[in-house]
């Protein structure tokens, strides 16, 4: 009679709600987890070590050597090719004063010796072109003295000696492309020892840039060093510059070898649609989060073409995204992925038109969606914690100032001196779960078999 009941009891909870439990893994699964944790350390070691060697002050010695133009320089708004001459009066122009404070950086590399933009000296939203004027002193010597160009500046700038172009960032004009600032350095007229001339900059800040209450021109001042001490500071410079965006290089090779590993594992994975789709969010993810280092490193794309596609790419990302987690459940709702794409549209438009309106309702939409398809997946299922873990990660990737700005988690941090996002954080979170998430869907070789 008891053993009735029990076989009835067992049929009844068969037929009601199936009992879902997570597969045990096989050796093979493990060692792609222990690969995993081990790929994941390795690539946390890099990373701290780029950023500590960066994130190094400039050696004392080089300092001492060179001579940072920083304190008062003549300034005024506007446009004439005539302000690069030494002999332009420029006595009735504004006064900037370029001293830092000890210990600033800016708000995002964590480059040093910054200073507020014209918009916190008097010119507030204010776009276009600008001048920077002021005479420097040449020591006089047989050494080549070389202008260590400022390594901030919104949003590009060409630099003058006595009128001469030595060079600038980006391409300034009629049409003018700016692209983004690095360290760049620009070599003197062989007489310059010994003399003094007048160093005029050009600024140009465009107008789709987001105006912030001290934007505008020149962020740190130029420096005048002789050679072989301005190539050693050029050198420190640009590791600033790399260890500033190396998280954005290291992340986007994790994801792309997630795909691999999705690609990989799809013939033995219970979860064939999560692994397509995710395999699409996570390269738009790459290709995004790689964009910065791009545009940081090379002159290879202008700044308005960033813009557009960071205001753009994040669309298909949601979209992809929504897709591969409404396909970890059990039963993906087709009514999700309509929503997904009509959403996608909305993003599109917000984009086209300019919308803010557009853009804020497609997010808080897609916010829904996931939350709803969050809610599917604790009801239970395989891997419930851990798949709900990873899904809260990605949604805080996605949707940072949403659901990260409300509760007071700021944007950036600055281990070692150099500026990594939250975002960043995020990522290093997400990506090994995701791989752990891939490894857990497969079948075991006796189960596949």
């Amino acid at each position: 009679m008891l053993a009735g009941i029990e076989i009835l009891r067992r049929g009844h909870c068969r037929m009601s709600q199936p009992i879902a439990t997570a597969p045990s893994m096989d050796a093979p699964q493990r060692k792609l987890i222990v690969g995993i944790v081990m790929a994941t350390l390795a690539a946390l070691a890099i990373v701290i070590a780029d950023l500590a060697s960066g994130g190094r002050p400039d050696p004392p010695a080089l300092r001492a050597s060179a001579i940072l133009l920083d304190g008062t320089w003549r300034f005024h708004i506007g446009d004439d090719s005539r302000w690069a001459a030494a002999g332009t009066d420029d006595s009735g122009w504004e006064t900037v004063d370029m001293t830092t404070l000890p210990g600033s950086h800016d708000g995002d590399v964590g480059l040093p010796d910054y200073v507020g933009g014209w918009m916190a000296h008097g010119h507030p939203g204010y776009h276009g072109y600008a001048w920077y004027r002021r005479t420097v002193t040449v020591p006089a010597g047989r050494a080549s003295w070389d202008i260590l160009g400022p390594t901030l500046v919104e949003d590009g700038y060409e630099l003058y000696w006595n009128g001469r172009l030595l060079g600038g960032s980006g391409r300034l004009g009629g049409t003018p492309r700016v692209v983004g600032t690095r360290p760049l350095q620009f070599a003197l007229p062989a007489d310059a020892a010994g003399s003094r001339g007048v160093l005029a900059v050009r600024t140009y800040m465009d107008p789709s840039s987001a105006a912030s209450p001290d934007g505008g021109g020149m962020h740190t001042a130029p420096m005048l060093a002789p050679r072989p001490v301005s190539d050693a500071l050029h050198r420190v410079q640009w590791e600033r510059t790399i260890a500033g965006y190396i998280v954005e290089v290291v992340e986007p090779i994790a994801m792309l070898a997630l795909v691999a590993l999705a690609i990989g594992c799809r013939s033995r994975s219970r979860r064939r649609g999560f692994l397509f789709f995710a395999g699409i969010a996570l390269a738009l993810m790459a290709a995004a989060r790689l964009n910065n280092a791009i545009v940081a490193w090379t002159d290879l794309e202008g700044l308005a073409t960033y813009a557009w596609l960071a205001s753009v790419m994040w669309i298909p990302t949601v979209a992809a995204w929504t897709c591969a987690w409404n396909r970890w459940c059990p039963r993906p709702w087709s009514s999700v992925d309509a929503a997904a794409l009509a959403l996608a549209v909305v993003g599109m438009i917000g984009v086209a038109i300019h919308s803010a309106s557009w853009t804020s309702a497609s997010r808080l939409a897609s916010i829904a969606l996931f939350v709803v398809i969050g809610v599917r997946i604790a009801r239970g299922g395989p891997m419930c914690v851990l798949s709900l873990v990873t899904l809260a990660a990605i949604m805080a990737a996605l949707f940072g100032s949403e659901l990260l700005d409300t509760i007071g988690i700021p944007g950036i941090w600055f281990p070692f001196g150099i500026g990594v996002s939250r975002t960043q954080y995020v990522y290093a979170i997400a990506i090994p779960l995701l791989g752990f998430l891939i490894v857990r869907t497969l079948f075991s070789k006796r189960a596949h078999r």
